[in-house]
């Protein structure tokens, strides 16, 4: 071990960086990137959260920058999924917990509506033979 190895290091953000750190900043502009080939060309993005190295505080800063929309909704489907649109239409946060509550995803989804909102053709087949049943024995439905 030599004396430099021994000099105490301190790293800090420089007054240029401005509020963003690290990956926030460029995220931002991928999202824009992203929001921008949607919009000419239609092609949904969807950019995982939790591969991307956040500094302290860079998430709550993201979150904060994107603000909230109109619209949100919550799954509960082997623990609780939350929805929210940004105050950037088309652009969505996702979050998913499991049955602990701990977060097992976190995502942007830059689109008109998420792909976990979509009704699956196989559900659309399951209502259909359910509703069928259900008017062709009325006893069981609302006609009683």
């Amino acid at each position: 071990m030599s004396a430099l190895d021994k000099i105490p290091i301190q790293i800090e953000a420089s007054a240029t960086t401005g509020p963003y750190h690290r990956n926030t900043l460029p995220l931002l502009h991928e999202i824009a990137h992203a929001l921008r080939r949607f919009q000419a060309e239609g092609n949904s993005t969807t950019l995982d959260l939790g591969a991307i190295p956040f500094g302290p505080g860079d998430e709550q800063r993201l979150l904060d920058f994107l603000g909230t929309g109109e619209v949100s909704a919550k799954l509960d489907a082997m623990g609780d999924t939350n929805i929210w649109e940004s105050a950037y239409a088309g652009v969505w946060i996702i979050e998913h917990k499991n049955a602990s509550g701990e977060r097992v995803a976190f995502q942007i989804e830059i689109t008109k509506l998420p792909a976990i909102l979509e009704t699956q053709p196989e559900d659309i087949e399951e209502s259909l033979i359910k509703l069928q049943e259900a008017l062709e024995n009325p006893k069981t439905g609302v006609f009683v």
